[in-house]
């Protein structure tokens, strides 16, 4: 099959590299793709939130399959447009992507689907904050109640941090959702669902703060590991049980099912697990860490997900061991990144491009805040992280800066329900 990927991510650059290793996939064509994606497919422009656009691209380069990568496009209806064309495609319908669109849309669903998650209230009028505010605490979670990349949440113990945080959202016509803060550690699980058939990925961990030790400012992520040495035996299949499962069926039964990749954003606390969030598309970075591990034929996977026919697919293979993604950011990420620097080892095997771009003499340079995702694998958690920052280490960007403890609470033993 000819597959189209939309998107010009490191998690768009990890996909291509999975369906590389398929061998019914014949052809690979990525938009817009990045610096990295273009040495191993085929390269168009195309503005991904139109659907006539994508439609036509797909058209143009014969596609069996397209899969859309980020959430805008699949939040805006790309996906519908996709399949009125006839052509299979990868990613929910824009009703369904309401799942991430909207929180207080998930809410809702969860509510209905009995499925645990924090207390929250929705404030759309400035003179009704600090009311509020008062009913929540000591940890204040204050969100965009629409799509912010993930950096649009603040989790704090200042309540005029939290204030301030609403404040700027409400000025800017953003609807806030504060929520209870939910305890224990959290976990990434992504599953593919078709209708109401549920497909665990392995289980990761993203690092959302800027700095080591969990610091300074959310940012789209720094980091991810898998799989996740301190999760329980059987608690992926909990999760699927008592949270993705009764969602998919909820939408299902509410007339919008998600076809596509269900990303459930998780705390794993002392009373099981309680939903932070949901995405309606494979995260960044955690993709690129779970495909790094994936030995099915991911265009298969896709494809039969895709097509209605995931419930008659062969149960997905792993390879043994771990995984690590490290991201390298630009100077002063996650404020506005300097970019244009010439960037040395993006080349190296396991560095996949997200913020990057080729300059007119042939060098690769920063073209965005989260610039590079640098993949090591290894027998286990503690060799995969060696291999990571071994191939990071071979890597030069000015200004750029990495944490240097993605996954070491888990190899250290500090993580724990």
């Amino acid at each position: 099959m000819r597959v189209l990927v939309i998107g010009s991510g490191a998690r768009e650059h990890a996909l291509l590299l999975a369906l590389g290793r398929d061998p019914s996939v014949t052809a690979l064509i990525c938009a817009p793709g990045n610096a990295g994606t273009a040495k191993i497919a085929e390269q168009h422009p195309v503005d991904v939130a139109s659907g006539e656009a994508v439609v036509a691209l797909a058209r143009q380069v014969d596609a069996d399959l397209v899969v859309i990568g980020p959430e805008v496009p699949l939040v805006l209806g790309v996906a519908d447009a996709v399949r009125a064309a006839g052509i299979a495609c990868f990613g929910p319908s824009a009703d369904a992507a309401r799942i991430e669109g909207s929180k207080a849309f998930a809410k809702d669903v969860m509510a209905a689907a009995g499925v645990r998650t924090a207390h929250s209230e929705i404030v759309d009028n400035p003179a009704h904050l600090d009311e509020a505010l008062d009913r929540f605490g000591p940890n204040w979670v204050v969100k965009d109640d629409g799509l912010a990349a993930g950096k649009g949440v603040v989790v704090t113990t200042d309540r005029d941090a939290a204030r301030a945080h609403a404040a700027e959202l409400l000025e800017c016509g953003h609807p806030v959702l504060l929520e209870s803060f939910l305890d224990g550690p959290e976990v990434s699980l992504f599953c593919l669902v078709d209708g109401e058939t549920v497909v665990p990925l392995l289980p990761a961990q993203d690092h959302k703060r800027v700095g080591d030790g969990d610091t300074g400012p959310n940012t789209g992520g720094m980091g991810a590991y898998t799989p996740l040495p301190w999760l329980p035996d059987g608690a992926v299949q909990q999760i699927v049980d008592d949270v993705v499962a009764p969602v998919a069926a909820e939408m299902a039964r509410r007339g919008c099912p998600f076809n596509g990749l269900l990303y459930a954003g998780l705390a794993m606390g002392a009373q099981g697990p309680a939903v932070v969030e949901f995405n309606c598309r494979f995260g960044d970075p955690e993709t690129q860490a779970v495909l790094a591990l994936l030995e099915s034929p991911l265009g298969e996977v896709l494809g039969a997900t895709a097509t209605g026919t995931l419930a008659e697919a062969a149960p997905l293979r792993w390879t043994e061991g771990a995984a690590v993604t490290v991201v390298l950011a630009a100077e002063n990420y996650p404020g506005t990144p300097r970019t244009g620097d010439a960037i040395s080892g993006a080349d190296a095997a396991g560095v996949l491009h997200a913020g990057t771009a080729l300059r007119e003499d042939g060098a690769v340079v920063s073209a965005g805040g989260r610039v590079l995702s640098v993949v090591g694998t290894g027998t286990d958690l503690s060799a995969a992280r060696a291999d990571a920052y071994a191939r990071l280490a071979d890597v030069r960007l000015p200004g750029g800066h990495f944490r240097t403890d993605i996954g070491l609470g888990a190899v250290e033993g500090r993580i724990g329900i």
